[in-house]
């Protein structure tokens, strides 16, 4: 995958703690991204993840905003 370092307009983000985050756009930086589940049997949002999620250091803010 790609990064657009600027933030890429489709994709909203708001992990503060994720390496793709572009910080103060609430836009992720990649160019596109792989949705995963988290349970065998997807029927709710709390189900699926972006599995693009990579830990990033941005400071102490760990969370969503």
């Amino acid at each position: 995958m790609q990064r657009n370092i600027n933030g890429n307009p489709s994709i909203k983000c708001s992990v503060n703690s994720c390496a793709y985050h572009a910080s103060g756009t609430g836009l992720c930086t990649l160019n596109e991204i792989k949705v995963g589940c988290t349970r065998q049997n997807v029927c709710d949002c709390e189900s699926t993840e972006c599995a693009s999620f990579q830990l990033g250091d941005h400071g102490s803010n760990c969370g969503c905003r």
